[in-house]
């Protein structure tokens, strides 16, 4: 018989290996897999019981609408952009025990409108998987989506004009912060949002502040090319990846109002592109041009970085943070094929003008009020260094009280090691090992 004490112990266990369970008796896997159950139930309870403001849903089963018939209905395959600002977000993949992500809000839209039936069946692939925090301005989705006209006929200029207007349907049921812009007819239903998609554009946007953006644009130049950027993004040996080179198309930095003003307060951005990106490969670069930025490194510290012959494990350094990053640009082959419906367009931007006005008006309540701190202090304390930020404060993680340069700091495992680590609990294959090593042989070149 198992106590409770056993069963708390199981619980702080949050994967049990091969091995480990079969050293369980069958009573102690009769209760782990009892133990399971309820927890599952319990997270789906949640899930289903709260509505995406996190309210109890008070609908009752006699208000359920009548099932719509699917199989009288025709399908079309698409791309469908839309926009959202991430912050509030866990991140835009969904997640079993969260509704607080962009595809949570996406599908349920897409279902309560009835233009697909479940997501298993409706020949989906997303272009961009962005994290917790990321916003996008051209996140793209494929997706078989209802129709009012037969597949022979969807093509032709009349019916792609009284087409169903999926974008005010489907803004009509997402939140504010979620909306939909515009859809591409397809003819090919194999086309993948994902896989078709030509090059991926982000931008990582920031104060001038205190930075030197003469070396961070002497960084982005190093940046440019084919490279192995295992030192900067994170490895995701776990789930497969064992190949870290990636072509930058381009890395530049622009300024927003381009008036030349050296005001600490005006805004840049970082844009860079490519047709793939790793795993928070974007935040390491920014990262790193900030600490370029600061003067704490030398814009050659990026040639040190990409030298994974001389450098083959990464030093430990913060990720700069999600907020300003967004997947802003998704290009495919035809460009030109959009549909496109005033109306939409006016009503989406009025929403952002309205939630950047309120945004505006807290950003320069906050600016006016430290400006006049700033005056206080100089006034009572002519002695008083200049306060202000400086872009440091976009870095996370605990400041260094004494700053090490970053190729002196201790280093995390290399790749060789992270494979034999995974390859020992059973978690890549002997495909994946021999993948790795073709690549290395393949990329040896490469500086």
């Amino acid at each position: 018989m198992t106590t409770n004490k056993e069963l708390c112990v199981n619980k702080r266990n949050k994967l049990l290996s091969k091995e480990e369970l079969e050293g369980m008796s069958k009573e102690e896997l009769i209760d782990k897999v009892i133990q399971l159950q309820a927890h599952n139930l319990q997270l789906k309870n949640i899930i289903q019981k709260r509505d995406p403001d996190g309210k109890i849903s008070e609908e009752s089963p006699s208000k359920k609408k009548r099932k719509f018939d699917f199989s009288k209905a025709y399908k079309r395959h698409i791309l469908l952009k839309f926009l959202y600002l991430g912050w509030d977000y866990q991140g835009y993949a969904s997640q079993e025990d969260s509704v607080s992500t962009i595809e949570y809000h996406l599908f349920r839209a897409l279902e309560k409108t009835c233009l697909i039936e479940k997501r298993e069946n409706a020949n989906y692939h997303r272009c961009g998987r962005t994290d917790k925090g990321v916003s996008a301005f051209s996140q793209t989705i494929s997706i078989d989506v209802r129709s009012k006209f037969p597949p022979e006929d969807q093509m032709l200029p009349e019916s792609l004009e009284n087409e169903l207007n999926y974008c005010v349907m489907l803004n009509q049921s997402l939140p504010d912060d979620i909306r939909c812009i515009s859809w591409h007819p397809l003819e090919d239903d194999t086309f993948s949002a994902r896989f078709n998609c030509q090059e991926r554009s982000y931008r990582y946007f920031f104060p001038r502040g205190k930075l030197s953006i003469p070396a961070m644009r002497e960084g982005c130049v190093h940046l440019q090319g084919s490279h192995d950027f295992r030192n900067l993004c994170k490895m995701d040996v776990a789930n497969g990846v064992v190949s870290f080179t990636r072509t930058i198309e381009s890395a530049v930095i622009k300024e927003i109002a381009q008036d030349g003003s050296d005001d600490p307060h005006s805004m840049m951005f970082l844009e860079i592109k490519s047709n793939a990106f790793l795993w928070h490969q974007i935040r390491c670069i920014m990262s790193v041009l900030l600490l370029i930025g600061l003067e704490k490194e030398k814009p050659e510290v990026i040639l040190e970085l990409l030298n994974v012959q001389k450098n083959p494990r990464k030093p430990q350094y913060s990720l700069a943070s999600d907020v300003p990053l967004n997947l802003y640009e998704t290009s495919f082959e035809d460009k030109d094929s959009w549909v496109l419906n005033q109306q939409t367009l006016e009503r989406v931007i009025r929403d952002l003008e309205t939630q950047w006005m309120f945004s505006s008006i807290k950003t320069t309540m906050m600016l006016e009020m430290a400006k006049d701190l700033k005056r206080m202090l100089l006034e009572k304390f002519p002695e008083a260094s200049e306060v202000g930020c400086s872009g440091e404060e976009l870095i996370q993680g605990a400041k260094m009280k004494n700053y090490k340069r970053l190729m002196e700091r201790s280093k995390g495992e290399s790749l060789e090691d992270r494979i034999e680590h995974y390859v020992k609990k059973r978690r890549l294959n002997v495909n994946q090992q021999c993948s790795y090593w073709t690549t290395v042989s393949s990329t040896t070149n490469l500086s």
